[in-house]
């Protein structure tokens, strides 16, 4: 190739160069150089190269410079220079040394760009997403940015919180989990068209020991052009979705505590209904005891046809009709137990809340309440109230067989879980239990072990009977539980309620 052709490729090429002797004197530049740092040739021949240092460049960095391109050796960095009118502009810089044929450094050359409005935009880059990180992590609530395989790209420091809080692995995976199976196919309508979701509350039980918690989940989907090499042509664009996760633990514990109050009040009203109905049938069972006795005596004397007891069987006659109107008078009398709708239970929160309803007693006694529910137990169908009385009966006859114990260990063990298309509550307690002869006895109406230490009598688990079957479920004494009474109650899942 020609030679002036070499020439003519320096001083076109759009870099700034010039070449120092070893003292860095300058010897050469390129018409780059000039528009860079505003030298003409004539200014700038002659003079040392650091004319274009500014004072702003750490004395550690020239020092490094000199060092390495002493060594034979490359120096890339940047410095800070000024151009011929004054002005501070950034060089990202190149120094090599060039050597002879005896490997003797005889000249430097050097090449450099104004990189100034590169390093602007960069710092500018970079202090909006220092921005961005320092509001989200200053942010009380638990912010996640999630991409559309579910990898988290981005969180902040509450979310990371929510690690330990929650022992629940990623905590992003596992509200999506909730969200995607409580949205069921509106989640994806709502991806595809990026409209957001707000106050999806759920429900997590915490650690042994501990409460459970509520949580609050608000989510926006946002799309974003791709930055790696093979999208530089293609301009392909990726979907995320910011998740944000509130605990409203609070709130909605200062709710809990109306909602119990009320139903507590729910509650006690059912309990006066039910002691009237109690009483009233009763005294209905009580007095239709002895009638039978007097229709049996009744049917000896008409079978006898002796007219000398005619007399007598006009009296008793007199004395049935007065006690059929006694007990029909009664039967008038008997209170309706207001019917609710069905709908989908979530038997842990009913029992939550059973306990919450029982608490000062359970407190009082010192009973230990060991709580171990299945995290996410599917609904059944069912009367949310009707389901409450059913195991406020339960708890409570377990609450009282522990109150007729010397036992040191007082505790009453409840728990949930899912097997072959059922939901099982199983609760226990370690009081003195129902005697083997009586379990097939204590669901009769009026039945009582009490002499025994037990606490069944009444109607109570007559009626817990009765809304088990209301349900279609079960409920079972464990024959095999010799610590105490285990009730074991079931009911069909929703979708097997649904399809019978």
């Amino acid at each position: 190739m020609p030679y002036h052709l070499f020439v003519e490729t320096v001083e076109q090429v759009p870099i700034a160069i010039s070449i120092t002797d070893k003292k860095a004197n300058i010897l050469y530049v390129n018409e780059e150089f000039t528009r860079v740092t505003g030298y003409l040739p004539e200014d700038i021949l002659g003079q040392n190269e650091s004319i274009l240092s500014d004072k702003r460049t750490p004395r550690s960095v020239y020092y490094d410079l000199w060092h390495t391109i002493r060594s034979k050796k490359v120096w890339r960095g940047t410095l800070c220079n000024r151009h011929k009118l004054g002005q501070r502009y950034i060089a990202d810089l190149a120094i090599a040394p060039m050597l002879n044929e005896d490997g003797v450094i005889t000249h430097y050359i050097g090449m450099h760009r104004d990189v100034t409005l590169t390093h602007e935009s960069e710092k500018r880059v970079n202090n909006q997403k220092l921005l961005i990180e320092s509001v989200i992590n200053s942010s009380p609530i638990a912010m996640v940015v999630i991409d559309d395989d579910d990898n988290v790209i981005l969180d902040n420091h509450m979310y990371k919180a929510l690690v330990s809080d929650l022992d629940k692995g990623e905590p992003a995976l596992y509200f999506l989990t909730l969200l995607r199976e409580e949205l069921g196919k509106q989640w994806q309508q709502l991806r595809e068209n990026e409209q957001g979701f707000s106050n999806r509350e759920f429900r997590v039980e915490g650690k042994p020991g501990r409460r459970a918690r509520w949580y609050s989940c608000a989510g926006n989907w946002f799309v974003e052009n791709e930055v790696h090499v093979d999208a530089f042509f293609a301009n392909t664009s990726k979907q995320y979705l910011i998740l944000t996760i509130s605990d409203i633990t609070r709130q909605r514990r200062q709710m809990e505590e109306l909602h119990i109050q009320t139903l507590k009040t729910i509650m006690s009203e059912d309990e006066r209904v039910r002691s009237i109905r109690e009483t009233l049938l009763g005294a209905m069972h009580q007095t239709q005891m002895p009638m039978n006795q007097i229709r049996a005596a009744e049917q000896i004397l008409l079978h006898k046809g002796d007219e000398q007891y005619a007399s007598l069987l006009q009296i008793l006659k007199q004395i049935l009709h007065s006690g059929e109107e006694a007990i029909a008078t009664m039967q008038k009398c008997l209170p309706e137990i207001s019917q609710t709708a069905f709908i989908p239970v979530n038997l842990n929160q009913i029992l939550h809340e059973v306990l919450l309803l029982n608490e000062q007693k359970i407190w009082s006694q010192g009973i230990d309440i060991l709580w171990q529910p299945l995290t996410e137990l599917p609904h059944i169908l069912g009367s949310e109230n009707r389901l409450r009385v059913l195991f406020n009966q339960i708890v409570d006859n377990a609450i009282t067989a522990l109150s007729h114990t010397d036992s040191d260990e007082q505790r009453i063990k409840i728990t949930s879980n899912v097997e072959q298309d059922m939901v099982h509550v199983i609760i226990e307690d370690t009081g003195p239990g129902i005697p083997e002869e009586s379990r097939s006895k204590v669901f009769e109406p009026f039945y009582t072990t009490r002499s025994g230490g037990s606490n069944q009598a009444g109607m109570g688990l007559v009626i817990a009977k009765e809304i088990v079957s209301q349900h279609h479920g079960f409920i079972d004494i464990d024959p095999t539980y010799d610590q105490g009474c285990r009730f074991k109650i079931s009911f069909p899942l929703l979708d097997r309620s649904l399809g019978e």
